[in-house]
């Protein structure tokens, strides 16, 4: 259940920052209307409550067969940590000064090079600030993964919350022990990281 927890996490992690850096690239080039509306769009499912989403999800996947399968937590996971990516990333790139680009343009870099030279590097730190949320927040969520998880794929919160339902055993002080302390370790890895 940890390798499962650690995998759908790391893949949750990996997709929510490519797909919420894309995304925070993009608010960040619309205008004041557009902006308004897709991060209100991105930040949907962190004001709706769980268990809508754990229902809604859980109907989509029963018709497709996805139900007990890696792929819907995976789905399901990067749906909710995407908006902290898209927040983080946002934050970085409003405080990004548009004239390092403009220049590195004037000198003849192609737009990919402009964004691999001097946007990344830019934001690194709202990049590696919002995989550190993606991860802890795939990582620690028990809702949707209640509902999606099945007798192949069973994350820790999931094994954590059918040890409490029947008795209270030594895995489940174990199981939050290690969570915690993954917890601790990425955000001492965020600190650390954006230090640099």
């Amino acid at each position: 259940t940890l390798l499962a927890s650690l995998k759908v996490a790391a893949l949750t992690t990996l997709v929510s920052v490519l797909a919420g850096t894309a995304a925070a690239l993009g608010i960040a080039r619309s205008g004041p209307r557009g902006r308004a509306l897709l991060t209100g769009l991105f930040l949907g499912p962190v004001v709706t409550p769980a268990i809508v989403l754990a229902v809604a999800l859980y109907s989509t996947a029963r018709a497709t067969g996805l139900v007990g399968t890696l792929t819907a937590l995976v789905i399901a996971h990067t749906m909710l940590a995407l908006p902290f990516v898209v927040l983080n990333v946002g934050v970085s790139l409003d405080g990004l000064d548009r004239r390092l680009l403009l220049a590195a343009e004037g000198l003849g870099a192609g737009s990919f090079h402009v964004f691999r030279t001097v946007t990344l590097p830019l934001i690194a730190p709202g990049v590696v600030g919002g995989a550190v949320f993606a991860f802890v927040t795939s990582f620690d969520e028990v809702v949707l993964s209640i509902f999606l998880a099945g007798p192949t794929v069973k994350t820790l919160p999931v094994r954590i919350w059918e040890e409490i339902r029947l008795e209270y055993t030594p895995v489940v002080a174990v199981g939050a022990t290690v969570m915690l302390a993954l917890a601790l370790g990425a955000a001492g890895a965020n600190r650390l990281l954006t230090r640099k």
